[in-house]
């Protein structure tokens, strides 16, 4: 028992270490919440600020990486084969952001002001550079299918527990289901913004509450109750 309240423990602090580390290398960066153009205005203004948020960005979904194997040790009793499902689904989300950060790197390429560039117009390297940020974008979007449905089976294992609130696995479920309406939003109905704002509330309540728990509360003294007749 304390040896997975010691496990609990270390997947709230990297859970809470990446929630807090992707706000930091926004407020950095303005890449994720801020529009194509007001990113180009600001690596244009604030390099330096921009190349910090982009490091502490990538460093974020490591962080998230090694939480979600975290959680793979400490539900594993309960199901080894759907946690490792979950682990699965949260790899594919980080191969999917990783790359798309190249596509945000390129943008800060463009601008860079490099000699080899001088062939192309200012405002012809800003268009570019608004194409690349905008495949950022679209792949942050894609990225949240895998980070979407591996909520549902860390969720079903969180109730299934018997060591961890149903209340956050419950809530973690409607989350995988608002992000999935998020990324049909944006794809589908990319002018109807207001339809994922639940969503996304309901996504950060969700991650942060299950975060917190982990962290200060840990887990109850009780064993698992198996999900796939493990013994």
């Amino acid at each position: 028992m304390n040896s997975i309240k010691k496990t609990a423990r270390i997947a709230g602090f990297l859970y809470f270490a990446y929630i807090i580390a992707s706000i930091i290398a926004d407020r950095f960066g303005h890449f994720v919440f801020a529009d194509t153009s007001a990113t180009v205005n600001h690596i244009m203004a604030h390099e330096s600020l921009f190349r910090i948020g982009f490091v502490i960005s990538l460093f974020s979904y490591v962080l998230f990486l090694l939480a979600a194997w975290a959680l793979y040790v400490l539900l594993k009793p309960v199901s080894k084969n759907i946690a490792l499902l979950f682990l699965l689904l949260n790899l594919g989300g980080f191969a999917i952001l990783v790359f798309s950060h190249l596509n945000l790197f390129s943008s800060l390429l463009l601008l860079s002001g490099a000699d080899y560039l001088k062939v192309f117009q200012p405002d012809q390297l800003q268009a570019q550079a608004m194409l690349f940020i905008n495949l950022y974008h679209n792949g942050s979007t894609i990225a949240q299918i895998p980070y979407g449905v591996w909520l549902f089976p860390l969720g079903y294992l969180v109730i299934k527990s018997g060591f961890l609130p149903k209340t956050l696995g419950i809530l973690l479920i409607v989350d995988c289901f608002g992000l999935l309406i998020y990324v049909v939003q944006r794809f589908l109905l990319p002018g109807y913004e207001v339809i994922a704002y639940p969503c996304l509330v309901v996504s950060f309540v969700a991650e942060f509450s299950l975060s917190l728990w982990l962290l200060i509360k840990g887990v109850k003294d009780q064993k698992p109750t198996l999900a796939d007749g493990q013994k």
